[in-house]
Formats: C-alpha cells, structure tokens, sequence
C-alpha cells in the first residue's frame, strides 16, 4: 500500500512507534503536503511532549508544513519558546532546521538568540546552526559563519564557507579573510566553497589559486567550473581549451562542461 493512501492516523502511529527511522522522511513530508489544521495541531501538540522523539516529530513537521509554507510566524514563536528551556541537542539540532527553512524574515533579537549557540559543545548543534543563517543578511548572522567557518568539525567549516562565500551577497575584508583562510584546506570540498565565494566577488588574488587548480584535472570539479564562470576572465578560455587539445578529461568532469564553461566566457568578453 501507497504511503500516499494512508491515513493521517496511521502515519503518526507509524513514526510514534516504528523503532526504524528508515521510513522517518517519507512520513514526515506526507504529513507537510497535506496542510490540514488536524495535522498541524497534533504537530505543536507533539512539541510540547517530554518525549524527544514525539518532540522532534512535531518539530520536523511544521518546519515545511504546507506547499506553499503555511503558519510559518507561528511555527517560529513556538521554536523560540522551546529554546528557552530546550536541552537535548537532537531537538535543539531539529529546531535550528526547522528555523532555516523559515529564516527569511528572522528578527534581530532572533538571530542573535540562534547565534548564541555558534560555541555550543555539540558539534550537531554548531552544524544545525549554520543551516538557521544561511542566506540571512544580517551582521551577527555572518560573523558567526565566519567565526565557524574555522570550526574544528570539517563539515561546519564546509557549510559556513558555503554560507558566506554563495549564499550571500555581501562582501567586505572579514568574509574575504575568511574565505581566504579555507584556501588551503586540504579538503577539496571547503577549498572550492572558499575559491567560489572569492571568485564571484571578483577577488583579484583568486586568479592564481584557480589557474593551479585548474591544472589539478584529477580534482578538477564542477563548482570549480562554476568558479571560473564567475571570474569571467578571458584568459581562461585559453586554458580550458588546452584541457580540451590535451584530452586532461576524467570521470569527474566531461568535456560538454568544459565546452559550456568556455561559451559563458566568451558571452562576457
């Protein structure tokens, strides 16, 4: 039987009760795409329990309740409310989730209630949290991606230079310090977040870093593409095409990228 034909009822016993997590999601989105008031009521219900798992589940519902969003400004008093007292880092890791998917109108006070945690023991907490800013235009909300930008935990440095380098638009000497500071990460996937985020603000020193990069075929990635895009100097449509004349294709970049990367340069010139 379809997911799809079970009845609101049955999936909440479901995910009350099932001890696998493997179908958890598939649960959860039913529940958003079906916007009645009867599921949106159990779900803040669910929050209020002293059970975790009933806690979480109503907290994950309601982070994307509804195609288009719906109750967002309820949904967000009630995560704050729950953060004045909240404990357990898996709800307060579903809660900074939750309040991501509904940031774009976050107040000042709000953000720098989030940002308080950017220190937080738990490196789930710290990575939760940066998915909570990103995208937000805000002061507070950047200085605390740049200040975890340098965290100890690879996959929070990862998304917070995402945060700072693509997601958004400002720029000024402390992004760019930070995003300089990631050049030389030995993960590629920080690096190229880092030289992205340089390259779209136009960052004269980056030209290098992307030249030498460009020579790594082996790492040779989209994003780095991407990067030189952005760039938009002429000069590296020369050093595409030699890729290209020399046959430097692998399995992680084709030749139709390489081709795309160098009309788009053209199209600037």
């Amino acid at each position: 039987m379809k997911i799809a034909s079970y009845s609101n009822e049955k999936i909440l016993e479901r995910l009350l009760n099932n001890k696998s997590d493997s179908n958890y999601w598939t649960y959860i989105t039913e529940l958003r795409k079906r916007k009645t008031k009867d599921i949106y009521a159990k779900s803040v219900s669910l929050t209020q329990s002293k059970i975790v798992k009933e806690k979480n589940i109503g907290i994950d519902v309601m982070a994307q309740f509804g195609y288009p969003r719906l109750h967002k400004e309820k949904t967000l008093k009630i995560y704050f409310n729950l953060l004045k007292t909240e404990t357990d880092i898996s709800v307060i890791s579903s809660i900074f989730y939750g309040i991501g998917h509904n940031n774009d109108n976050l107040t000042n006070k709000q953000i720098d209630i989030i940002c308080n945690y950017k220190r937080h023991r738990s490196a789930k907490i710290r990575y939760s949290l940066v998915f909570a800013l990103l995208a937000i235009e805000n002061i507070k909300a950047i200085e605390t991606l740049i200040e975890l930008s340098s965290d100890k935990d690879a996959d929070i440095r990862n998304w917070s230079t995402f945060g700072i380098g693509a997601q958004i638009s400002t720029d000024n000497e402390e992004i760019r310090k930070a995003l300089w500071a990631r050049i030389d990460e030995p993960g590629q996937d920080v690096r190229y977040e880092a030289i992205f985020g340089l390259a779209t603000r136009k960052d004269p020193g980056i030209k290098e870093v992307l030249k030498n990069e460009l020579l790594k075929v082996d790492d040779l990635g989209s994003l780095l593409l991407e990067s030189i895009e952005a760039f938009e100097d002429k000069d590296f449509i020369s050093l595409l095409e030699q890729q290209i004349a020399q046959n430097k294709i692998t399995e992680s970049i084709n030749e139709k990228w390489l081709l795309d990367t160098i009309e788009k340069l053209k199209e600037n010139q």
